[in-house]
């Protein structure tokens, strides 16, 4: 069940509607109840199968949270803590990179002339494992650092787990933030609904409107060929650019305004990155629950930069490592990690006292840059790619030109006036969100805003492609 679909609309519909109802005339726990039913049939929409992994999640985390609290010897609340991080990281090394680590050694074996007789298994990757395991091995974590108390509220738990804005491509919460939330009562807020239905008009723009129409381009210029040209594999990467960070926060922002009009506060997950002036601002921007996540449970905890120059350069590199390898089993996402490891070390070690007007182009053109790798389909896609950028014999505007006709001329100038407008819009917002920005400007061009945007989704959205989201597949 996807937001951008009209079966979410009717299914939020019906869940609006009861979830106050519910929420008016009976108690929390009803209203908690209420929502986990309806976020498991969210999820279950996709495949009930999985239904039970977030089950499962949830009740060994909720069980192992109270024994941390209970136990005050050192060694047994290791062995409580090691506990919930083997079945979490474990269900995840399972359903997502078991297949991975076995081609891999199969690879390496054959580079000795060693024939491995192994198999991979047929694994279907359950939808968002990899944020909800992020989010309850974090409240586990932070139970055994004694910064938080678990909640003796079985129900509010396996809400905050499963609550379905943000389930399956997040913002990662943090129970300090998001389950405190669950345990509190609520009433209908109005202008709380009126900011989320802004967020979630912006981010429904982003994704029929940018997101959509750019992945069809990038689509056609990242396709398998044997007639690459460097210029398309830039504007690929380019138009790659727009419809991830569109598709992304597009989720994020359409996550957040729902969860609003729910009367629940998640926390920002973009602030508009591609606008940073280096690449450690863009990682202080762009998925912001999940780069925090690896700050303080892997960087920091590694030394992060409290140890001499070569530990702390190691502890970045491990870091973007770890997140490449979160992002997906292919070597392609770990290459991508590396690279901005890398690039990060590298500004860290030489730092450039550059004028912002400068430093910002230069920042951008790394990041779409290292798009390439995150895109490619597998290593030798990316080595073709590589190998049409460094040849600039091969730089010809031809396979642009047949990609954009395909699209259609006329439209493809309508999305890079649209596109213009929309970056314009995320200057101007800066770190603030639509909604807040919004809200400041007059009313006559918040209405007439509202309807541009509309306008744009009824006349440019592309809605004859797959409505699905890039970060469900991770």
């Amino acid at each position: 069940m996807l937001f951008n679909s009209v079966t979410f609309l009717l299914f939020f519909i019906v869940f609006f509607i009861l979830y106050w109802a519910v929420n008016n005339k009976l108690n929390v726990t009803a209203r908690n109840a209420f929502t986990i039913v309806s976020s498991y049939l969210f999820y279950g929409w996709w495949d009930w199968r999985f239904l039970s992994l977030i089950a499962f999640s949830s009740a060994v985390d909720f069980s192992i949270g109270l024994a941390l609290k209970k136990q005050e010897k050192k060694r047994l609340r290791k062995v409580l803590l090691y506990l919930s991080v083997a079945v979490n990281l474990g269900l995840l090394a399972t359903f997502k990179y078991f297949n991975f680590f076995v081609e891999s050694l199969i690879e390496f074996a054959q580079l000795f002339s060693i024939q491995l007789n192994s198999s991979t298994l047929n694994i279907v990757l359950p939808v968002g494992i990899s944020f909800y395991t992020f989010q309850t091995l974090s409240y586990t974590i932070d139970i055994y650092r004694k910064r938080l108390d678990p909640t003796q509220n079985v129900i509010s738990f396996f809400a905050f787990v499963s609550f379905f804005p943000q389930l399956v491509a997040g913002p990662i919460e943090r129970a300090s933030n998001l389950l405190k939330q669950f345990e509190a009562k609520k009433k209908f807020n109005y202008n709380l609904c009126i900011q989320g239905l802004r967020l979630t008009l912006w981010g429904l723009f982003k994704k029929v409107v940018i997101a959509d129409n750019f992945g069809v381009l990038a689509d056609s210029l990242f396709a398998t060929s044997d007639s690459y040209s460097g210029v398309s594999i830039l504007a690929g990467s380019l138009f790659f650019a727009l419809q991830i960070y569109a598709d992304f926060s597009g989720y994020s922002d359409i996550a957040i305004g729902i969860s609003k009009c729910l009367g629940y506060e998640l926390k920002a997950n973009f602030r508009t990155p591609y606008f940073s002036k280096s690449l450690n601002e863009f990682w202080q921007r762009w998925h912001i629950s999940l780069s925090t996540w690896f700050r303080d449970y892997v960087y920091i905890p590694l030394g992060g930069n409290r140890k001499k120059p070569s530990r702390v350069h190691f502890n970045i590199f491990i870091t973007f490592f770890l997140s490449g390898l979160w992002h997906g089993a292919n070597t392609t996402f770990l290459i991508w990690g590396v690279l901005h490891g890398l690039a990060l070390i590298t500004e860290k070690q030489i730092p450039l006292k550059l004028n912002k007007w400068l430093a910002w182009p230069l920042v951008m053109g790394l990041v779409v840059l290292f798009w390439i790798p995150f895109r490619a389909e597998s290593t030798s896609h990316l080595f073709e790619m590589t190998r049409s950028i460094t040849d600039l014999s091969s730089y010809s505007i031809g396979t642009i030109s047949t990609a954009i006709e395909s699209y259609s001329m006329n439209r493809f100038v309508a999305l890079i006036v649209v596109s213009i407008l929309f970056l314009a819009v995320e200057w101007n917002m800066n770190l603030v969100n639509f909604s807040n920005w919004i809200e400041q400007k007059s009313k006559p061009v918040r209405v007439m805003s509202y309807y541009a945007l509309l306008f744009a989704i009824l006349i440019l959205g592309n809605f004859t492609v797959k409505p699905s989201f890039i970060y469900f597949q991770f």
